[in-house]
Order: structure tokens, then C-alpha cells, then sequence
């Protein structure tokens, strides 16, 4: 599904537990726009890093809550009622079965985590 979006999603695990993360140089390395990798696992659940600019498109998971936390710029993500504003050192957990777009007017780095079987695009 991620194929018709231009979007790059890697779901497989990149990072076993005890082993180091270098998030820093993984931001360096990124050249894509709209980059999603899961970091790890965590029980039931997978933190994956993001590194965006633009948008994404509205969607909904209808049996996965989703929890953002920006380490660096701005992410805003749109509901059908209002808008989220998302700044560095702040989250905000999107409710199961609740329409989003997430974008971010710049470069943006975030962390979310969700159930390892979310589909990242929407139900």
C-alpha cells in the first residue's frame, strides 16, 4: 500500500534490544522527504523515527491508537475539527478511529509509537 504514496515506511525492526541507536547520524543520512523507519519493539508495540516535510495524507487506524513525540521543528496534525500544533519536546497520542493528516511545514524529527501491526498509511 505504501507504493502509492511517496512516502519511504521500513517496517522491519532496525535495532535489536541492548544494541545502540545513532538518531543523530540517521537524520544526516536521510534524503528523503517523507521518511518512516521503525527504530525497535517494545513489547506489542514499535517506536519508529520520522523525518518529514510536507504532508501526509488524512487517514485513520481503526484498531491502533498512535502517540507522536517531536525531537526537532514543527509537526501539525490536522482532525476534521482542529489542528495540533507539535513543537520539539512536545506529543500528543491520536485516539484510535480519529481522521488525521500530519504534516510539517519543515524538516521535522519524530518519534511515534504504535502497535507493531498498524499499517502506517490508514485502514
Amino acid at each position: 500500500m505504501e507504493n502509492q504514496y511517496n512516502y519511504v515506511t521500513k517496517l522491519d525492526v532496525k535495532y535489536a534490544h541492548l544494541e545502540k541507536m545513532d538518531i543523530p547520524q540517521m537524520i544526516a543520512d536521510c534524503k528523503d522527504k517523507w521518511y518512516n523507519e521503525t527504530l525497535t519493539e517494545v513489547n506489542d508495540s514499535v517506536v519508529r523515527i520520522g523525518i518529514v516535510e510536507g504532508e501526509y495524507h488524512w487517514h485513520k487506524h481503526d484498531n491502533d491508537d498512535e502517540f507522536f513525540f517531536v525531537l526537532e521543528g514543527q509537526l501539525l496534525i490536522d482532525l476534521e475539527d482542529r489542528t495540533i500544533e507539535l513543537n520539539p519536546h512536545q506529543g500528543c497520542t491520536i485516539t484510535k478511529g480519529v481522521m488525521h493528516r500530519p504534516r510539517a511545514p519543515k524538516k521535522t524529527v519524530m518519534l511515534m509509537v504504535e502497535t507493531s501491526a498498524i499499517q502506517p498509511t490508514g485502514d
